[in-house]
């Protein structure tokens, strides 16, 4: 059983891939301005539109575009001949990507606890709450930017894994043996693994604004 997309379906797939990022990414710049406008502004009015904007843009665009992100990324590293641990480039990029994924997860309650409350608190109030977010997303924002960058330069070369594969799979051609396919079914259950744990964090950790 093989697990490699056509041409085609590789192509869409990229394509996918690239809008759910870009989306990701321009969510998060939208998000950081509403954090600033949150932060600076003395009007609880302005105040309170700007939070409720963003727990709004959070779930419902940055939530979405970040899992697409993680999924069509996947999907690329376990169905071409890329792989998902053959190439360093690939691997730092999935490495930040559940990072970014999991604290998103994890300040989903803090976003909605200032969407609700922000109305009712003086300008002055929980700031250091407000100051983590802010620059909690500039950094997310940053690191996207980094994910973009990696993407385009590919730099590090071969991981020592990637480097025993190659040798592998020219000793197989050398010797006219079919390619085995054992360790692409074990990337697809580390995507389910990772999926699981994606899914246990969303549950107990990204409640949304009933918590």
């Amino acid at each position: 059983m093989t697990f490699t997309l056509t041409p085609r379906l590789q192509k869409f797939v990229l394509t996918t891939h690239i809008i759910f990022s870009v989306g990701w990414a321009g969510a998060v710049a939208v998000f950081l301005t509403h954090a600033l406008v949150g932060l600076t502004t003395a009007d609880n009015k302005i105040m309170s539109a700007a939070y409720i904007a963003m727990w709004l843009s959070c779930w419902l665009v940055i939530i979405p575009s970040n899992t697409g992100s993680l999924l069509t990324g996947l999907i690329q590293a376990l169905c071409t001949p890329w792989g998902l641990f053959k190439h360093w480039w690939i691997l730092v990029k999935l490495i930040l990507t559940i990072g970014c994924t999991v604290l998103l997860l994890l300040h989903t309650n803090q976003i909605g606890y200032l969407a609700q409350t922000a109305s009712a608190f003086a300008s002055t109030e929980l700031y250091g709450l407000r100051v983590e977010i802010m620059y909690k997303a500039a950094l997310a924002l940053l690191v996207l930017i980094a994910i973009t960058t990696i993407s385009v330069y590919k730099p590090w070369g071969l991981t020592s894994y990637g480097q025993r594969r190659l040798r592998e799979q020219n000793q197989l051609r050398a010797d006219n043996k079919p390619i085995t396919k054992k360790s692409k079914i074990l990337y697809v259950l580390l995507g389910l693994f990772i999926l699981v744990i994606l899914f246990i964090l969303h549950r107990y950790f990204g409640g949304g604004m009933h918590h």
